[in-house]
């Protein structure tokens, strides 16, 4: 037997194996109808109807070639009907297939290969004969041999090709996974990120763990941090978020803010000051927000300070209040990550580099777990990381691109006008609106789309869209889709767990794919506890519940 032979029969039986039959490309129908990128074929009778095998079988979303005398034109099944259904002799029934047109398959003029191509230079006419695209014309569509892509999964309509996207269209203009929970998201993040990590192994990946399931997925390859080894000190925070964490939200917080920057600025400089004479040299221009450290300790003295020149009592209230939430910051254990400490250190760049993965040392990836952050200052900690990112992509020029995920977008980032998201709404708006220039981007993940503030859902790209069930948050997919996509968007609430449609910039087609699946050690930790088994004995005593609660006070926070 021949190579070409072998290969062949090899091919044969890995089809056979997976139950994906090889036949050669038939028609379907033929085209009755075309108007712009619309066309209408009827059914050739007989070619599908009482094939048992599924071979010639129509579903919304396939793809099928239209053959014309200068190329094989592409269209994505939009709809398939029976118009005039016979209830007496179904031989005398016919079907129409809708169809989008998207693209055409043409000969290469440099090296004579056949190769996809999105546009319809000469339209398809009636009589047009149409079939189902076989896996030469599936690849041809779907992997691009010269643009550099991940390999995902594998498409719906053929599994043995492989679903790819596009690296730097998915990763440079933002991309969003939405989907109900328990569908596979997390999964999917997982699946993209480790498959970006194997390929390109200085990337500069944060992740956003606001649940804690991924502590484990990326190995030794993930810098893994948390609250007891989270350093990011509060001199970092500009005067937008200082105020968010240290001002009241009364009749007495403009007072707090106009006396919370003056003791900054005093405190900023008094240390640049005392540095500028160690070192020798000028001390900088300083503003309230000159990334310049500063200790509380001097603002609570120039408060004390400021309280001590004031001659009536009740004006004092606004410099009291500072002094007392700065006091609880500082002594509070839950916040030891960002307010501790009476040394500070100008370690900026031991910060970033950590944070940002700078260099990677073989960990490209930061997986920042967030579920122990104490709510009221959750907002803070997002905002802060997010805003470091795009001010370090600016200050270098773009020369450290990443891509920050933000799972659970919808909590820090929604899309009511609520103040006490502002900062971080700002911050990751800024990241969506200007990031591509600086060579920063977002990976947004949610249930729930129609929560997220729309300027920042609008700047992502790519949709990797998984199962919705709410006709709200399927419409605002829709509302970003193009038109090619909208027909087999109605898919949403029907796809099984792991499966999504990928539709934007970082595929060249829509696609219908199912993600790989992961090693039992590589799958996020979801959390979904299993009642019918837990009810069933007993779980759990007094001491067990005393130990819990003696934990609980010990840690002094309220998870989630």
């Amino acid at each position: 037997m021949n190579q070409l032979a072998t290969r062949s029969a090899q091919k044969k039986t890995v089809s056979e194996r997976r139950g994906v039959p090889l036949v050669t490309p038939r028609q379907l129908a033929h085209i009755v109808s075309v108007a712009g990128s619309q066309a209408v074929a009827l059914i050739a009778r007989g070619e599908i109807q009482g094939d048992s095998s599924g071979k010639f079988r129509v579903e919304i979303g396939q793809l099928v070639k239209i053959a014309t005398p200068h190329s094989g034109v592409i269209g994505i099944v939009s709809a398939v009907n029976l118009p005039i259904p016979n209830a007496v002799d179904s031989s005398e029934e016919f079907g129409l297939i809708e169809l989008t047109l998207t693209g055409e398959i043409v000969t290469d003029k440099v090296d004579g290969r056949l190769c996809f191509r999105r546009g319809v230079a000469m339209l398809p006419t009636i009589g047009d004969p149409v079939m189902a695209a076989d896996r030469h014309d599936l690849t041809r569509v779907y992997v691009q041999p010269n643009s550099d892509t991940i390999e995902v999964g594998t498409l719906y309509q053929d599994e043995l090709v492989p679903a790819r996207l596009l690296v730097d269209d998915l990763l440079a203009k933002h991309f969003i996974v939405v989907g109900t929970t328990g569908c596979g998201k997390s999964s999917a993040v997982t699946c993209i990120l480790r498959r970006v990590l194997t390929d390109y192994q200085h990337a500069h990946v944060v992740v956003l763990d606001v649940h804690n399931e991924y502590k484990s997925v990326f190995g030794e390859q993930a810098e893994a941090i948390d609250t007891s080894n989270l350093n990011l000190p509060y001199w970092l925070l500009n005067f937008q978020e200082l105020v968010l964490a240290l001002t009241s939200t009364d009749a007495h917080h403009d007072a707090e803010c106009e006396i919370l920057a003056d003791a900054i600025v005093a405190a900023k400089r008094q240390f640049s000051e005392a540095r500028s004479i160690r070192s020798d040299t000028t001390a900088e221009n300083i503003t309230v927000d000159t990334p310049t450290p500063f200790s509380f300790v001097d603002v609570v003295a120039w408060i004390d300070e400021q309280v001590g020149r004031l001659e009536r009592t009740h004006v004092a209230t606004p410099y009291r209040r500072l002094k007392n939430r700065i006091d609880a910051l500082t002594t509070d254990r839950r916040y030891r990550f960002m307010f501790s400490g009476l040394t500070i250190d100008d370690n900026m760049a031991e910060v970033l580099g950590r944070l940002f993965r700078i260099p990677s040392n073989g960990r490209p990836i930061t997986v920042i777990d967030l579920a122990a952050v104490p709510g009221e200052i959750l907002d803070v900690v997002i905002s802060v990381i997010s805003r470091l990112a795009f001010d370090l992509a600016v200050w270098s020029d773009g020369r450290y691109p990443m891509l920050l995920i933000c799972e659970e977008a919808h909590r820090y980032a929604p899309a009511d006008a609520n103040e006490k998201f502002l900062p971080t709404r700002q911050a990751l708006a800024r990241i969506a609106k200007e990031g591509r220039k600086y060579g920063v981007s977002l990976g947004l993940v949610t249930q729930r789309p129609s929560d997220i503030d729309p300027t920042i859902l609008s700047q992502c790209s790519t949709a990797i869209a998984m199962r919705l069930s709410t006709e709200r948050d399927q419409h605002v997919v829709r509302f970003n889709a193009d038109d090619s996509a909208l027909n087999i968007l109605d898919l949403l609430p029907l796809l099984a767990d792991r499966e999504a449609i990928v539709l934007g910039q970082g595929v060249l087609m829509p696609m219908r794919i199912r993600f790989n699946d992961l090693e039992s050690t590589t799958v996020p930790d979801s959390k979904h506890h299993v009642f019918s088994t837990s009810w069933k004995n007993e779980n759990g005593d007094f001491d067990s519940l005393s130990e819990i609660i003696a934990h609980w006070r010990a840690k002094g926070v309220t998870k989630g």
